[in-house]
C-alpha cells in the first residue's frame, strides 16, 4: 500500500505487510543511485517484497533526488518525514531498522542519529527512532567521497558545494562525523566494489568502534548492484543479521 507524507509527486513510501508476522518492528528500505533522479524506489521494491514474505513490515521509501527538487535539505527533509509517517500507521515501531543501498546507506545510518542534530538541522527531532542500520555499500564518508569524486560530483550535487565550501552541511549529513551512534550499524561490502570504495564502509567501522559504538562489517561476493538482488550473497548477510539486530541489548 502506498503513503504520501508531502504534495510532491516523490513524497511517498510503500508498505509492505507479511501475511503472516514472524519479527516485530519495521524494516525501511532506502533505495541508493547517488541520490540523483535517474534511480528511484523500484530499486528498493525487491528487497521490501522479499523481507514481507519472510516475515517482516517493509517500508520502502522514495524522496526528492538531485534533479527532481532534491538535494540539501529536501532529501534529507523528505527521509524523516517518510520514516516519522510510520509513527501514524498501524505498526510496531519500537524496532526500525533502516536499510540503505550505496547513498541510501548514507541516508540510513544519518536516520539514525537524528536525534542528536540541533534543533536547526534538517531531520531533527524525530517522532521515530531507527534502531538499527544496514549499509550495503554505503557511502558513508561524505568528506572523503567528495574529494575522491565518488559517483563524480554526486556528493557537492547533493550538499549544494564541496566540504570547504559549505562546511556546515557537511557535519550534520556526514554519517562518519556522526560517530558514535547509539543503533548498532552493520556494514555490507564487496572489497572489489567499482562505485563506492571498500574503504568507505572500512573507514567508517573502525571509526565507530574507536568511538565505542557497535559497529559490524561483513565482505561479501559480489559488485555494487547485487545489493539490490534478492538473491545474493550480500542480501543473505542483511537476512542473517536483522534479527539480531533488531533485538540488540
Amino acid at each position: 500500500m502506498t503513503h504520501t507524507y508531502g504534495s510532491h509527486a516523490d513524497q511517498y513510501a510503500e508498505l509492505y505487510e507479511p501475511s503472516a508476522p514472524s519479527y516485530p518492528g519495521v524494516v525501511v528500505v532506502i533505495h541508493g543511485g547517488f541520490w540523483r533522479a535517474p534511480w528511484d524506489a523500484a530499486g528498493g521494491r525487491a528487497l521490501a517484497a522479499d523481507l514481507a514474505e519472510r516475515g517482516w513490515t517493509a517500508w520502502n521509501i522514495e524522496y526528492r533526488r538531485v534533479g527532481t527538487g532534491g538535494g540539501w535539505p529536501a532529501t534529507f527533509e523528505d527521509v524523516a518525514l517518510a520514516i516519522d509517517l510510520l509513527a501514524d500507521l498501524d505498526v510496531d515501531t519500537t524496532r526500525v531498522a533502516a536499510v540503505g543501498h550505496s547513498a541510501g546507506g548514507q541516508l540510513a545510518a544519518w536516520a539514525a542519529g537524528r536525534g542528536a542534530l540541533p534543533p536547526d538541522a534538517p531531520g531533527a527531532h524525530p517522532r521515530v527512532a531507527v534502531t538499527a542500520v544496514v549499509a550495503q555499500a554505503g557511502v558513508l564518508d561524505l568528506r572523503t567521497a567528495a574529494t575522491q569524486h565518488v559517483g563524480g560530483a554526486a556528493v557537492p550535487d547533493l550538499l549544494g558545494g564541496t566540504p570547504d565550501e559549505v562546511p556546515q552541511r557537511y557535519a550534520w549529513a556526514d554519517p562518519l562525523v556522526q560517530v558514535p551512534l547509539a543503533a548498532p550499524v552493520l556494514c555490507v561490502h564487496t572489497d572489489t566494489d567499482d562505485d563506492v570504495p571498500f574503504s568507505q564502509s572500512e573507514t567508517y567501522v573502525a571509526a565507530a568502534r574507536a568511538a565505542g559504538a557497535r559497529a559490524d562489517l561483513v565482505v561479501v561476493a559480489g559488485d555494487h548492484m547485487s545489493h539490490r538482488d534478492p538473491a545474493s550473497p550480500a542480501w543473505a548477510a542483511v537476512l542473517d543479521a536483522l534479527p539480531r539486530l533488531l533485538t540488540y541489548t
